[in-house]
């Protein structure tokens, strides 16, 4: 099975490639840098335009046909919405796409609207408002920490949310989801260290309020595939949730080998149509730590 993964050149890209690696797949990947480190780690690697490129669907689309991808793994933000609508016409060519319905990416990619739905399913999470009235003020459609300030009153508005600001540890969730919405793996993880907006350090931990909160989640959204949801957890142990990222995770990584590699259940969702279930307990306390290292190359 051909499996297509995107942004090989990110810093978390590299245990991606080998997990696919590991479960006898070969691993197709992509990138707007032609010199990216993920050209010579992976199987394969093409050369892809922005998201923001008026014609990068086109090119994309083009791309897993002539190189007969089986499934494509979408992981940067900005293309997460075209994928899931380019769906129906990659899969009447024989590409799998691994992607929640867009009407659950265009909630989720929109701070205001995941507010806005959590509230209608009685989710617990902070207070949020389209006016500066919180000390917390990001983008509607932001990732990574980019554009965060706090206590600022001089703020633009446009574009951007306030939110109450809350005390605790925050915790990312990945979890697996079958075509149904019904979750496989919740595998709640604190996050230790976070560079750059992506976890560094981390550790698994059993925590009942996490997972109750992320199957009452998974119903309201009604996911497909991998998805990370972070909340923070109080001092008086409420748990409040504050983002989903439709995908997988930049940590995702400490999910998987805290229960088995998903790479093989999310080509059986996905390609093969089944309902695949847990076949690991998870390793609740089993901790990640991060390093650099280098590819050398001519």
């Amino acid at each position: 099975m051909r499996i297509m993964i995107e942004a090989a050149g990110s810093l978390v890209s590299s245990s991606t490639m080998k997990n696919i690696q590991k479960a006898g797949f070969t691993c197709v990947g992509t990138d707007c840098n032609s010199e990216s480190f993920g050209k010579y780690l992976c199987d394969e690697f093409y050369t892809v335009p922005y998201a923001s490129d008026p014609n990068s669907r086109a090119f994309l689309a083009q791309l897993v046909e002539e190189k007969k991808i089986d499934l494509v793994i979408p992981t940067l933000d900005e293309g997460m919405l075209a994928w899931a609508q380019m769906v129906p016409e990659l899969k009447k060519k024989g590409t799998a796409v691994s992607i929640s319905e867009p009407d659950t990416i265009e909630v989720c990619e929109d701070k205001w609207l995941t507010y806005q739905m959590f509230v209608k399913n009685d989710i617990p999470t902070p207070k949020t408002s389209l006016e500066n009235i919180y000390p917390l003020v990001k983008p509607r459609n932001g990732r990574g920490g980019q554009g965060i300030t706090i206590n600022n009153k001089n703020v633009d508005m446009e574009g951007m949310i306030s939110q109450e600001l809350l005390s605790g540890v925050e915790y990312t969730t990945d979890v697996l989801c079958n075509l149904d919405g019904e979750p496989v793996y919740i595998v709640p993880r604190r996050r230790l260290t976070v560079k750059e907006g992506k976890s560094t350090e981390g550790i698994v931990v059993k925590n009942e309020k996490i997972e109750e909160g992320i199957r009452k989640i998974c119903k309201a959204f009604h996911f497909a595939g991998p998805v990370n949801i972070q909340c923070f957890v109080e001092e008086n142990r409420e748990v409040k949730f504050t983002e989903i990222n439709p995908r997988l995770g930049g940590g995702t990584t400490l999910g998987m080998a805290a229960t088995e590699n998903w790479f093989p259940l999310i080509a059986d969702i996905f390609v093969n149509g089944k309902q695949v279930e847990a076949r690991c307990p998870v390793q609740y306390g089993l901790k990640m730590s991060r390093y650099y290292n280098e590819v050398f190359y001519k």
